[in-house]
């Protein structure tokens, strides 16, 4: 490990997937290095081209392996240990926190190591909160205590992109000391979209997302399933891979079963989500819960209309009946039939279209979710000098 550069503040950024850092967190650990943090991150060591493009950026890279998936005791204590180890070793500032797993076991981390100031990115709560069996719900009773001794300090902060996720999170008796701040999303650039009218012929409707259960891909084939039907001319087209790791993925012969079948097309993940968007239709995300999910961030940022489900995080993307339309979760009928009646309406779909980029340049920039970071972190700063 080296040492601080000198008089530099050191971030520990911490993320339990290195290619999630990189869409989602790229252009705000950019933003620190340019106002002269040291940045390092924190991640497990796969996969391994993602770790390399880190360590390409220029950033101080540390590998800890955090268990995605599953709560196993013994091996996510080992998990806190580790990272408090880290964190003694690399010394840093603030450590900022993101998604449940490095918010917990990092937050617990931290407190054991000493780390000055902390900051938990709560980006939406996941299979554990949307789930109703009752092992789900044993778990997130015991998930109580970590999150007040994660959080329950004087230089904490929790960030959340929807009003619902700090009402339950709070719920729990959740209460930071540096308080809390709204930041709808991870933003995106702006200039990597184009607001372009799209092709008419045919229709491309796609769902930019993880193949999972709970994004509604059970709902989405059932849709493209009825508009067949109906004779509705479109292509449907899932965008993401599976991810095994997360107890809702959609498994290798159900997924076989629907490609079979030909309601819908699975792309797997693709590179290219800018240029997929420029020939889409429509974006669809009929998902059940999320924090503020980037597909529909990108959506609007292309220009593009809506359909997605009356949710948290999903309701909070949008501009309801103005830059989309909202469903019930788990309907696919319903689903459906919003999809036809934008596919219908040409005009309708454009001028929502144009209303999604004017939201996306009002709340989505990057720049400005970077900058709003960066003033957390300052204040974070200010308070540890307060209270030390």
């Amino acid at each position: 490990m080296r040492g601080p550069a000198p008089g530099a503040r050191r971030l520990a950024l911490v993320v339990n997937d290195p290619a999630f850092f990189l869409s989602h967190r790229l252009e705000i650990a950019r933003a620190a290095r340019d106002a002269g943090w040291e940045v390092w991150l924190v991640t497990p060591p796969e996969p391994a081209a993602a770790v390399a493009r880190i360590r390409a950026e220029g950033f101080a890279h540390a590998a800890v392996e955090m268990g995605r998936g599953r709560i196993q005791p013994r091996r996510d204590i080992a998990v806190i240990g580790r990272l408090a180890r880290l964190f003694r070793e690399i010394r840093p500032d603030l450590v900022h926190l993101v998604t449940i797993k490095p918010v917990l076991y990092g937050g617990v981390a931290a407190r054991l190591a000493r780390v000055p100031a902390v900051a938990a990115a709560i980006s939406g709560l996941g299979y554990l909160f949307i789930s109703k069996g009752a092992r789900a719900r044993a778990i997130r009773a015991a998930l109580v205590p970590l999150y007040r001794l994660a959080l329950n300090r004087p230089c904490a902060a929790a960030i959340f992109q929807n009003a619902d996720d700090r009402a339950v999170i709070e719920g729990l008796g959740v209460r930071p000391g540096g308080g809390v701040e709204m930041i709808r999303g991870s933003g995106t650039m702006l200039a990597a979209f184009r607001p372009e009218a799209a092709p008419e012929t045919p229709p491309l409707v796609v769902v930019p997302a993880r193949l999972l259960r709970d994004k509604g891909a059970r709902e989405f084939v059932e849709a493209a399933r009825l508009l067949r039907r109906r004779g509705v001319a479109a292509r449907f087209a899932w965008i993401g891979a599976p991810d095994p790791a997360n107890p809702a993925c959609v498994d290798a012969a159900t997924r076989a079963g629907w490609e079979a079948e030909g309601a819908a097309e699975f792309w797997g993940q693709r590179g290219d989500v800018p240029e997929i968007l420029a020939r889409a239709s429509l974006v669809v995300l009929p998902s059940y819960r999320e924090g503020m999910p980037k597909a529909l961030i990108e959506a609007a940022a292309a220009g593009r209309a809506v359909v997605t489900t009356d949710v948290p995080g999903c309701r909070d993307a949008i501009e309801p009946g103005v830059t989309g339309l909202l469903v019930p979760p788990r309907d696919g009928a319903a689903l459906a039939e919003a999809i036809a009646a934008l596919l219908a309406d040409p005009a309708r779909r454009a001028a929502m279209g144009r209303a999604g980029r004017a939201l996306a340049e009002r709340a989505f920039a990057v720049e400005d979710v970077a900058a709003r970071h960066l003033a957390l972190w300052e204040r974070l700063l200010a308070a540890r000098g307060a209270v030390s």
